[in-house]
């Protein structure tokens, strides 16, 4: 299972994908959605952590969701 990363709007109720991104018909897709109303803080410490992961998937630095369960298992 590979995990891509992109931006999205909303139209007429649905998720857009931005970029010309294509994804399958039927695909599960996990949102994050940026909302004016719901924000939370981090730390400085948690958002530097957020930060560089992003950056590390910025830049291919990622493992396939299988991999991640089996670590999550040990």
């Amino acid at each position: 299972m590979t995990v891509r990363v992109f931006s999205a709007r909303v139209k007429a109720g649905a998720i857009v994908p931005e970029d010309a991104v294509s994804l399958p018909e039927g695909s599960r897709v996990t949102v994050i959605a940026e909302a004016s109303a719901d924000r939370f803080e981090l730390s400085a410490a948690d958002e530097d952590e957020l930060l560089e992961s992003i950056a590390e998937a910025d830049r291919g630095e990622t493992i396939s969701a299988s991999e991640l369960l089996q670590r999550l298992q040990r």
